[in-house]
Order: C-alpha cells, then structure tokens, then sequence
C-alpha cells in the first residue's frame, strides 16, 4: 500500500474516535472544515490583480515605447484596464459556473444509479473502503452506514466514488466574476496612474517603479496558496513582470521607429 493510502485507515479510526456520531459524522465534519480553507473568489482575486497588472503593464510599456503621446498612452491603458476586467470577468463566471453544472450533472447521475441499483452502490463502497485499508467487516459496516438513507449515500458516494467534494459546488460564480473583475482593475490600473499626472519619460519611470511595488505586493499574496517564501515570490514576480515588460517596451521602440521612417 502507498505512504499516502496507509494515512486513510489511521484517519477514518482518529474521526471514529472523536466525533459525536462516530467515522461519518467526522468525515463530514472534516471535510466540511478543509474544503472553506480556500475559496474561488479569494482564488480569482489574486489571481486577477496579477494578471490585471502584468497585461496592462506590458500594454503601456509597449505603446510607451512606441513614444506615443502621454494622452495616447493614458487612454490605451484605460482602454486596457476596461477590456481586461471584463474579459476577466466573464471568463472567470463560465469558468466556475461550468465546472460546477458539470459535477451537479454526474452527482444526479450518481443520485439515479442509488435509486435504481442500491445495492450495487454499497457494494462499490465496500471496494473503494477495502482498497483504502479496512478489512471486509468494516467495510461492509461503514457502508451499510452510508446507505442507510438516500443522502447519506450520495454523499459517500460523490466523495468516494466521484472523488467531488460538495463544498467545491459552495462557490458562487458570480462573486468569483465580481472579485476577478475588481481585482483585475486594480491590478491593471496601477501602470496607468502616473499618466495622469506625469508625462514622459518621467511618467514611464514611475509608472514602472509602481507596477514593480504591486507585483511584489501580489507576489506576496500569492503565498497564501503556495506556502513558499514571500520575498522569494515576490522577487520573482517583480523579476518576470520587468523583464517581459522591458522586451515589449523594446518591441514597441522598435516598431515606433519603424513606422516613424
């Protein structure tokens, strides 16, 4: 058996032990405590800031190279922020709203097999608890358990069998749409600020220097999920965004002066 398998049987026995109701009343409960961890709009809003702020920092240090005027600069960027967030937005709605209409679909087709076949049901539970580690006893026990009423059992079985947990499908779509879309404006609208206040080569700089804080600010926030180092996250976040933005900038120099000719 796997290292990662053999932890099974030691947790459903801590659960067992532990928990009022016995193993599913504890499996629910930790389930149930895992899955609020994270969360699609947390999810979507770090996610957005980041790609709202290296989009339209790309986008301004390209036509800024370009030497376009400030004003042609300030309304790309603008027109940047507005195109991004709503892109953004919708993406991030069919996303979640999809993936959630997909697994609501094979939870009701789990729902009709238990209705049609239930003791073929239970007897995959007795497999799937088997080849966790239980012997053949225990196995039948916990899944005659989970079978004991119809919402017991689709619950087990969309964990054990499906592999879904029902928190996933907790999420509403249209706050992860609403975050991402926010999120993606801020993100984008830091490189265009200094636009309207500045121009120039003054304006380019500072707009740089503000895009390399908030990446840095969101390479940080990105730890939340990674676990890992937030100066190291942070620095690389501020190290790539530079160097793409710095390789369009020159492009769009190049193109610039080309069309310039």
């Amino acid at each position: 058996m796997r290292a990662t398998e053999r932890l099974h049987p030691m947790l459903y026995r801590h659960l067992g032990q532990t928990a009022p109701g016995g193993v599913e009343d504890g499996i629910a409960a930790h389930l149930e405590k895992h899955g609020k961890s994270g969360g699609n709009a947390l999810r979507a809003g770090v996610l957005g800031a980041s790609d709202g702020l290296l989009s339209n920092f790309n986008l301004v240090m390209g036509v800024a190279g370009a030497n376009l005027a400030g004003k042609g600069i300030l309304l790309t960027g603008v027109a940047g922020v507005l195109a991004g967030a709503i892109s953004m937005g919708l993406g991030e709605w069919i996303s979640v709203q999809s993936s959630r209409e997909l697994l609501q679909e094979r939870i009701r087709g789990e729902k009709d097999e238990i209705a049609e076949a239930p003791a073929r049901e239970a007897a995959e539970l007795v497999h799937i608890y088997q080849a966790r580690g239980f012997d053949e006893d225990t196995s039948k026990t916990m899944a005659t358990r989970m079978m004991r009423s119809p919402a017991s059992a689709l619950d087990a079985m969309t964990r054990d069998e499906l592999g879904i947990n029902p928190s996933r499908l907790s999420g509403s779509a249209w706050a992860a749409a609403g975050v991402s879309f926010l999120m993606f404006a801020i993100g984008a609208a830091i490189p265009v600020v200094p636009y309207t206040f500045l121009s120039g080569t003054t304006a380019t700089v500072v707009s740089a220097g503000a895009s390399a804080v908030g990446l840095f600010v969101i390479g940080g926030a990105i730890t939340l999920f990674t676990g890992k180092s937030v100066l190291w996250s942070g620095l690389r976040q501020v190290a790539f965004g530079l160097v793409a933005a710095t390789v369009v900038y020159l492009i769009g120099h190049l193109i610039g002066t080309r069309l310039g000719r």
